[in-house]
């Protein structure tokens, strides 16, 4: 595997821990800032729209530069993002700092996914997807309850800036690990990859991402109100919590890339009927410690852990562009702007189980959008992977490495 895969693992765990660490601090961000915990959900909101709708134009913006250039001016804009976060005064100031962070995550994450296609085999694509995305799972198990750690101990500002110092790491690193290349081809040029939309199966499979993660962060984005005033968790105890969470996840991103190329649609159908079985369990036994903990464990195996094959899936049925994967990327974070915005509206009407009984309708719907791929006859072997290849020919593409 490519070392610069290993590096965009880093850069992807310094954007999820910004990402993730308002879940971790609800409670002392609320304070902090004269905010309401449904206001705070609401900034989990705000970064997720920001990426679904600032992060394809952030990429377009960079679609021209060398790969190892375009993160590098990712890294500025979401640097300067977290240290407007470490430094609000009030509120607005905190929305802003997590916009500017949101559409910075996003680009990032297409140019990340594109580089990966870029420098790898087709075959082992979901293979290199699942290194890359370990940098997701370790900002739920390490970043997330560090950060919640030191934002309990510090204070929430002294949280975004040790993500500010760690993606300066991140930066770094990918100065030294990520060689330059000429502007990745993927997907062709702008009109050719805006072209590949207009296949709808390419639809159907960015709606399944999106109910998969719908899901999942319905659960996830008030697991530490839903741990400590149902379940019963003392505050010290929900970063541990968190952390066996994470090593549960990183436990499945390994196993789900393992089987993301050969078998993909059956992995993605797996994973949602056992996301609704640990959801729904999660949601009659949130009062009892050990059973909520075993489907909080759960939820993390089979949860964001469906992303090496969601993106299997959209490369095959798309390409492996920037512009595809970003817009993917837009449409995983459309569930979390779902799951997030109307969690908070169900426990206002409902209490904190509501978000539960939500992921656990949203996996049903993710379902249905996986039986006609999963009822489809397959293709030829030799048809495969033809859509994601049309207009990446080997020859135009990066150097191959395993």
């Amino acid at each position: 595997m490519p070392r610069a895969v290993y590096v965009l693992a880093l850069g992807i765990f310094a954007m999820v821990t910004s990402e993730f660490v308002v879940a971790g601090l609800m409670p002392q961000m609320a304070d902090g800032l004269d905010a309401t915990i449904p206001q705070i959900g609401y900034l989990i909101t705000a970064f997720a729209v920001a990426m679904a709708a600032g992060g394809p134009f952030l990429t377009v913006a960079v679609m021209k530069l060398p790969p190892r250039t375009a993160l590098m001016v990712l890294f500025a804009v979401f640097l300067a993002g977290n240290v407007l976060a470490a430094t609000a005064t009030g509120y607005p100031v905190m929305m802003a700092a997590r916009i500017v962070t949101g559409i910075a995550s996003q680009a990032f994450f297409g140019v990340g996914i594109s580089l990966c296609a870029q420098l790898t085999r087709p075959e082992v694509r979901g293979r290199a997807i699942a290194v890359a995305m370990n940098g997701l799972m370790l900002g739920t198990l390490l970043g997330l309850p560090l950060s919640t750690l030191v934002g309990e101990r510090f204070g929430w500002r002294a949280a975004f800036w040790t993500i500010s110092a760690l993606t300066l790491v991140a930066a770094v690193a990918t100065l030294a690990g990520v060689e330059r290349l000429e502007r990745a081809r993927a997907g062709g040029g702008f009109r050719e990859e805006l072209g590949v939309f207009k296949n709808p199966r390419l639809w159907l499979a960015l709606s399944t991402s999106t109910l998969i993660i719908g899901a999942t962060f319905a659960a996830f984005s008030y697991f530490n109100p839903i741990l400590t005033e149902l379940t019963g968790f003392s505050t010290g105890t929900v970063p541990v919590l968190l952390i066996a969470y994470g090593a549960a996840t990183v436990v499945g991103n390994t196993v789900v890339g393992r089987f993301a190329d050969r078998h993909t649609v059956p992995v993605l159908a797996l994973g949602l009927v056992l996301n609704l079985l640990f959801l729904t369990g999660f949601a009659l036994f949130a009062d009892l410690p050990a059973p909520a903990v075993v489907c909080m464990m759960g939820i993390g195996l089979v949860g964001v852990t469906m992303n090496p094959a969601m993106a299997t899936r959209v490369q095959r049925t798309g390409n492996a562009g920037p512009l595809v994967n970003t817009v993917h990327s837009s449409f995983i974070t459309l569930g979390i702007i779902l799951a997030s915005s109307l969690g908070a509206v169900v426990i206002d009407a409902w209490g904190l189980r509501a978000p539960l009984w939500l992921g656990a309708a949203m996996a049903v719907l993710g379902l249905a959008t996986v039986l006609p791929d999963l009822t489809r006859r397959p293709a030829p072997a030799s048809d495969a992977s033809r859509p994601a290849e049309v207009s990446a020919p080997e020859p135009d593409s990066a150097p191959i490495r395993s």
